[in-house]
């Protein structure tokens, strides 16, 4: 039996297209309504930028690195915000930036916890900080949004670029051991990977959940089931994207591994009218996510419960979306038996042995990783 989440327990994927992903519901228009901006005349799906693209740093016009001075609200579904929060904890820098989730969502947008920061300005929703950085705003408040904690504007929502930035310029905060996520050396590659990531993985899944035809939502797919294919034979010998360097990459892969058999695939398998691949569709790429599902970082008890994979206090467990939670989850969408579903990424995994080196046929081959950058640092 299926019920509407406790908005303490609200999570959704689709942290800057609200509600869209919800069209199991049968409102089709509603869903239209909300992304038409975003639909190309063919029906493709061409997802916004954010309108705080900022960048922390130390030169003019940059937010300042000051820590214990900045919070990140976002919610906890959001990939976008996931990837945020996996960087705060590697990088120890989850001590110094604090980290708070909406709970729910309205019209207007994303409810904030009323024990978080908006107490303190008298704020009840996230769009709320927006309007205090521009005051003629009227767009999506989007998940995630880093804020001044002393002022209550936000200082930006380019969550593109902002794991780049806890990576380097927050640097002198980084906890002991942490892992270098955007080695210099490697900085090129790694953007022009995270831009293929971004287009066919990341927003892969959006491009076929969104499209208005079935033909486009088809050719994405195609697309999306083609790259994983392609990752599955490059961790074929490979720990990690780039061999034995844990990076930026590797986050941005995960934040859509995680999710994929509890939120997009069964949206997807809705939206094309068949069976698609399961993760361990593909070997590689499964051992890849298990073993990084079991890196201490990668996941927190939250996120735990609004994925899916473990239930909430009252027994019952997170599925589509996370708007919705069932106590039969053998007859909701996602993983029937969630308890052999979590017994599956807890398997044992080693990959250390895997000996194969940073460099790969692409993106970045033939002179091109030197005539291009994701964002400048």
């Amino acid at each position: 039996m299926a019920n509407l989440l406790n908005l303490k327990q609200a999570a959704s994927a689709a942290c800057v297209v609200p509600d869209a992903e919800n069209d199991s519901a049968g409102d089709i228009g509603h869903v239209a309504n909300r992304i038409r901006a975003e639909i190309t005349p063919d029906g493709s799906f061409r997802r916004q930028g954010n309108v705080l693209p900022k960048r922390f740093g130390y030169g003019i016009g940059q937010v300042p690195v000051i820590p214990n001075r900045y919070r990140v609200i976002g919610l906890i579904g959001c990939g976008w915000n996931r990837r945020q929060r996996i960087v705060l904890r590697l990088t120890g820098l989850d001590k110094v930036v604090n980290i708070e989730s909406v709970i729910g969502k309205k019209d207007r947008g994303w409810i904030l916890d009323p024990e978080g920061l908006g107490k303190k300005f008298g704020y009840k929703e996230l769009v709320e900080f927006y309007k205090a950085t521009l005051p003629d705003f009227h767009g999506r408040a989007t998940s995630p949004a880093v804020i001044d904690e002393e002022t209550g504007k936000v200082v930006t929502n380019e969550y593109q670029t902002l794991t780049l930035d806890w990576e380097t310029v927050w640097r002198p905060y980084w906890k002991e051991g942490a892992p270098d996520l955007y080695p210099e050396f490697l900085r090129r590659q790694i953007d022009l990977l995270n831009q293929q990531l971004f287009d066919d993985v990341n927003n892969g899944t959006y491009k076929v959940i969104f499209a208005t035809q079935r033909d486009v939502a088809q050719a994405a797919l195609g697309v999306f089931e083609a790259r994983l294919a392609e990752i599955d034979q490059r961790l074929k010998t490979r720990r990690y994207l780039f061999g034995p360097y844990l990076t930026d990459s590797d986050v941005r892969l995960f934040q859509t591994l995680e999710a994929y058999e509890v939120t997009y695939r069964p949206t997807i398998v809705r939206k094309v009218g068949h069976e698609v691949k399961h993760l361990w569709d593909f070997p590689n790429l499964w051992a890849y996510a298990r073993e990084l599902f079991q890196t201490p970082g990668f996941i927190d008890d939250e996120e735990l419960h609004a994925l899916g994979f473990v239930p909430f206090d009252d027994g019952t467990y997170a599925y589509a979306f996370g708007y919705t939670r069932t106590d039969d989850t053998a007859t909701a969408e996602g993983p029937a038996d969630r308890e052999e579903y979590l017994a599956r990424w807890k398997e044992p995994v080693d990959r250390s042995g895997l000996t194969g080196g940073w460099e790969y046929s692409g993106p970045g081959t033939g002179g091109t990783d030197i005539l291009w950058k994701f964002g400048e640092i």
